[in-house]
Parts: structure tokens; sequence; C-alpha cells
């Protein structure tokens, strides 16, 4: 069978509950769509608010606050929010890239510390963390069990590294810039071992697949940063579990068997997709949601991924809150029905952010500032 990009997009969209809101609860929306990226504490409430119906974000601040769902360094080496029953394979799948970029970081080592430091450190750390602690507090016991002052850049790759979740500090994201760490509940994931890595692997693959796809093997890759052949060793371990088609231009793709595939003519409602939504970055082939011509001027040189305007299934232009509402900037002309359908969006999305943060994206005016090759922009009121 052979499946069309554009098929491939609605396939996305469908199982990213972006073909329509759902109605259903905030955890088991979170492992529906795998992960969502979490280094902005906001984007997991804009990006549940585009999905689930009737959010409310009440609930996502009690499942993170009762460790439902966790947030931790895992996939592409940032913050994600994952269930926390999916918490330990995904773990025990990012181990050796995390351990490579964070234990073998050459500043780590110019530092004075090496992996075998860092794993000796860990279990009287970990044990110090059984309750939430300050990340003030965890670098001072760091210190006390070195024996001395250990440099910022040591304390942040080895939290990094260290199974611990993020414990929250309050509103309005239940995460802000005071940090608390807490260590992983349950059983803890496996680290340093290669049999456990490639387990964690195949179950991380399927659950990618399961929400993102079909997809290829660098689309895999791209969303787990682990080398293409690990992906591919992964694939062959869930031999007969996974349905081959053929993609644009031959591409070989892989998916769950019975998988839902939408007709690619389905309608898909604009969007106002939080900064760096997983669909824009969850593949190596981001054609599949953003139009090459528009990449760079969403995802900045630094990496940073700016929140979105979602038309038809693909990127047309970006959003931020802006005094008197939400400012949609669009990268070509758009029609009235559109213009229409996004007031609807930026008017509901308005009033969500002004009862928690009214400029939750505030912080990142400044590519605006630089200039965006936009050809129009309103600003939509919000309730």
């Amino acid at each position: 069978m052979v499946i069309t990009a554009r098929a491939l997009n609605r396939s996305t969209l469908d199982r990213q509950l972006l073909l329509g809101r759902a109605s259903i609860g905030v955890e088991d929306a979170v492992r529906r769509v795998v992960a969502l990226q979490a280094q902005q504490p906001g984007s997991p409430y804009v990006a549940l608010w585009n999905r689930v119906a009737g959010f409310d974000p009440a609930r996502l601040d009690e499942a993170v606050a009762g460790f439902a769902l966790v947030r931790s360094t895992l996939m592409r080496l940032t913050l994600h929010l994952v269930h926390a029953a999916d918490y330990r394979a995904f773990r025990e799948a990012m181990e050796p890239t995390l351990r490579g970029s964070r234990l073998h970081d050459p500043r780590f080592k110019a530092a004075g510390f090496t992996a075998a430091d860092a794993d000796a450190l860990l279990p009287a750390l970990l044990e110090y963390a059984g309750e939430a602690r300050s990340g003030a507090e965890m670098r001072e016991r760091l210190e006390e069990a070195w024996g001395g002052p250990v440099e910022a850049v040591v304390w942040r790759m080895i939290r990094q590294y260290a199974p611990l979740w993020h414990a929250p500090t309050g509103p309005p994201w239940s995460f802000g810039a005071a940090q608390s760490f807490v260590t992983a509940g349950g059983p803890l994931p496996v680290l340093g071992d290669p049999d456990a890595a490639a387990a964690g692997l195949a179950v991380l693959i399927r659950r990618y697949l399961e929400g993102f796809g079909p997809a290829s093997v660098p689309d895999m890759a791209q969303f787990a940063t682990a080398p293409r052949g690990k992906v591919r060793e992964a694939v062959r371990l869930l031999a007969g579990e996974l349905t081959e088609y053929e993609g644009p231009g031959g591409t070989v793709l892989y998916d769950v068997p019975g998988a839902v595939l939408p007709d690619e003519d389905a309608p898909a409602p604009p969007r106002l997709m939080a900064m760096w939504d997983s669909v824009l970055l969850a593949y190596a082939d981001r054609g599949r949601v953003i139009p090459p011509e528009y990449r760079k001027h969403v995802i900045r040189v630094n990496g940073d991924t700016l929140p979105t305007l979602l038309l038809d299934g693909y990127v047309a232009g970006v959003w931020r809150p802006v005094e008197g509402g939400i400012e949609a900037s669009a990268f070509h002309p758009l029609p009235a029905r559109v213009w229409a359908e996004l007031a609807v969006e930026a008017e509901a999305l308005g009033g969500f952010l002004t009862a928690r943060d009214a400029r939750v994206y505030g912080r990142y005016d400044h590519w605006w500032v630089k200039g965006l090759p936009t050809v129009e922009t309103r600003v939509l009121p919000g309730s």
C-alpha cells in the first residue's frame, strides 16, 4: 500500500487528537499522544487545550501534583511530560543518549568529573530526593558527597542524567523558574545496561508509532534522539508486530497493525498550537506538518519553536498573546472564512490564558521584534 504525503499529515493529526477535540481525561490524552514537550511550563496546557474537549487545566494540575503525569529529561534531551507508567521504559530507551551526552560531555570532564564519579554519587543523591528537594538543596547535597564545590555545569549534567522527576512548584503552570526534584517513583530505570536500553527503545518505538505513525526509521530516530542503527535493531525486535507501507518517494514506513489511516481529504480544523508542540518536531521529515519554506521561520536557530497557526493541517503562520487578545500572523494570504474560524479559536484561547497567564510566551517576543516574513497580522480578541 502506498501512502501519500497528505495522508501522512492526516494520520498525524488524527493520532494527535487534532482532527477534533476528544472527550478524554488528561492522563489518557497524554498516553494517546505519547509525550508533550515541556521545557516551557505552559506549553503542555496549551497542547492539551488544543486536543481535549472541555479541557480543564485543574485536572492537569492534579495529575502533575500526584505524579500521574511526570516531567523529566527524555527524548531529544529535553523536558517532556509523560504518563508515569511510560516513564521507566522511555528512560531506559534514552539511557545511551543521555549517558553519552551528559556524563561524557567535555565540560563535565573539564570540571574534573567522570561517568564513574557520577555513578558513585547517584545512589545517595537519589535517596536524598526520596522527597521533593529544591535545586539548591540537591546541589548542596552533591557538594557534600563530593567533598567540595561543583560547577553549575556538573550539577546540570547530573540532574539531567539522573532518573529524577520535576516536582511541581506552583502556579500558573505547575512549574516555574524555581526547580524542585524527586526521585522517580516505582522501580527505577535500569541504567548502564545495553539489554534494558534495547528493550526500552523497542517499547518507545512502538508507542511512537501508535501516536505518530506511520513513520520511517529516520523519523523514529529523530523523535528518540537515537542512532538509526539502534532504531533498526528495535524495529527488528518488533518483527511481526509492525506493518510496512510505502511512503512518498518509496520511503519505507512502519506502523502498528490495525491503526486507523484517515482519508487524506478529512477536514482539519484550525488550531493555535503550543510552542514546541510535538507534531512540529517528531519527524525527520518535518514537511509532514511544516511546509519547507516556513521551517526556518518557525524553528529558530537556537531551537526555539514558535507557537503556530495550523490551517488545513499545515503550519501557515505564528501567534502570540498581546494586549487585547491573540496576535495571529499569516505567512500567506488567508480567506475571510479562515480568519473567522481563527477568531473563534483565539477567543477561547484568550480566555483560557487570561485565567492563568495572559502573556504565557511573552519572553519570546524578541523573535517578532527581529521580524518574521508574515503577509497579514490581526489581533483577534480574547474572551
